[in-house]
């Protein structure tokens, strides 16, 4: 039985280096160790730095195949972390953000195939930026305990239309749970929960469009070994250093890669 299962890892290989050479997978798994490590300490920016990562080493298109299951593992750990009950309770508090931005991911899901890849990576490039620029100016919009109904339609709508087609909600999520003023570790559940169940719909909305597929799922699934890694790691850091400082440094990363989405946009 062992010359079987070695053949068939072998070919697995083969198939996987055929799509995407050795020296871009090594840099592609250096990346989601890196994200992993952001992600445990701020709680987000995963796909952020995966895409705009991975982007310069492979296509837009794999490289948001290649973030998917490392996205929907790592949120799920970050959403349990204190408990089932924990999770459910911001799942009951966010309902309607969830639903809205659900539907607005599978419309949007099926750009990905449409969108030229250099208006995608602008697409992705601009909202993060402006998302990092605002944050470190100390521009926070504050919303109060019960905003308007409309702006959590809004926000929502926005997040998961971006979502859909790069994988990336990150950013208006964020603002908007920081602008709720919600305590910090309800505010890091919420956003694994958010993102999680973002997530399982990205997963299924892309096996449709077609980003998901038998030759792009290993190359996802090897990205979660990193990702976990550097998330335990990223775990401890945040309990041991000040949360501000690191949440300063990760926007500061942020720019720098919607900054580099937008260039390579631009250049075509």
């Amino acid at each position: 039985m062992a010359v079987p299962r070695a053949g068939a890892y072998a070919a697995g290989m083969d198939t996987l280096t055929a799509l995407v050479p050795l020296h871009a997978l090594i840099a592609c798994l250096i990346v989601g160790f890196v994200a992993g490590v952001v992600k445990g300490m701020v709680g987000f920016a995963m796909p952020m730095i995966m895409i705009s990562g991975m982007g310069s080493f492979v296509s837009p298109e794999l490289a948001l195949a290649g973030l998917i299951l490392p996205t929907l593992v790592t949120n799920g750990w970050q959403a349990l972390r204190q408990g089932l009950a924990a999770a459910w309770g911001s799942i009951v508090r966010f309902r309607t953000f969830l639903l809205i931005g659900f539907v607005a991911l599978l419309v949007s899901a099926q750009l990905v195939r449409v969108l030229p890849g250099d208006v995608m990576l602008l697409m992705i490039g601009v909202p993060i930026v402006i998302f990092a620029v605002t944050q470190l100016m100390g521009k926070v919009l504050t919303l109060g305990d019960n905003p308007p109904r409309w702006i959590e339609w809004a926000i929502a709508g926005f997040a998961g239309f971006i979502g859909g087609f790069s994988g990336v909600w990150g950013p208006p999520t964020v603002a908007y749970l920081t602008a709720l003023d919600i305590p910090k570790k309800e505010h890091v559940r919420a956003q694994g929960v958010i993102y999680g169940l973002g997530a399982v719909a990205l997963f299924f909305a892309h096996m449709a469009s077609g980003v998901v597929r038998s030759e792009t799922l290993p190359f996802s699934l090897l990205l979660v070994i990193p990702a976990l890694a550097g998330m335990f790691i990223g775990f401890r850091v945040q309990d041991r250093i000040d949360q501000a400082a690191f949440r300063r440094a990760t926007l500061v990363v942020l720019l720098v890669a919607g900054g580099n989405l937008i260039r390579r946009g631009l250049m075509g």
